[in-house]
């Protein structure tokens, strides 16, 4: 039985299990500024648009290439911030060529040294939608496309490049 073709959690095999870690993964890998995760996560392919969130916060980002360019961007980017992401409502759905996963994330970012100061009100909170193209391949499922979009968002988007501003 499926619902909007979601596969429902009981119909689901082992390797689409697995894959709802897939945006846990990601977040951890950010909150942490662990870029082992990334290499185990990602093709070599990979490409990540950011581009429907940050055009809407009035950011300019570059869509990214190769797993080369995405690890050290994203590590560098979001790694030295203050930030916490919670995962949610995570779908997968089979495709053709692989998956795809659907989740929700609430991002909360600081400046860095900046979080856990009840007197630093400058952040950028985000309620995103991410969504993650699997390939499966010789190493097993990975991530060759990840897109995020922005549904809201309160605060500075200037926090967001900080680390990369060199602020």
């Amino acid at each position: 039985m499926t619902i909007n073709t979601f596969t429902l959690p009981a119909e689901l095999t082992d390797e689409e299990r697995n894959l709802h870690s897939v945006p846990l993964l990601w977040a951890r890998a950010l909150d942490t500024a662990d870029a082992s995760i990334l290499v185990d996560l990602l093709t070599d392919d990979v490409v990540v648009d950011l581009t429907p969130a940050t055009i809407k916060i009035g950011l300019e980002f570059p869509v990214l290439s190769g797993s080369e360019t995405v690890i050290p961007t994203m590590i560098g980017a979001v790694g030295p911030l203050d930030t916490m992401h919670a995962v949610s409502n995570v779908f997968v759905e089979r495709q053709s060529d692989g998956y795809r996963i659907e989740a929700y994330a609430l991002a909360q970012h600081f400046l860095p040294g900046e979080g856990p100061d009840p007197r630093s009100t400058r952040h950028a909170l985000m309620g995103n939608r991410w969504t993650f193209f699997i390939r499966r391949g010789d190493a097993g499922p990975r991530v060759a496309r990840f897109v995020m979009d922005c549904v809201w968002f309160e605060g500075d988007p200037s926090v967001l490049l900080a680390a990369v501003s060199g602020e």
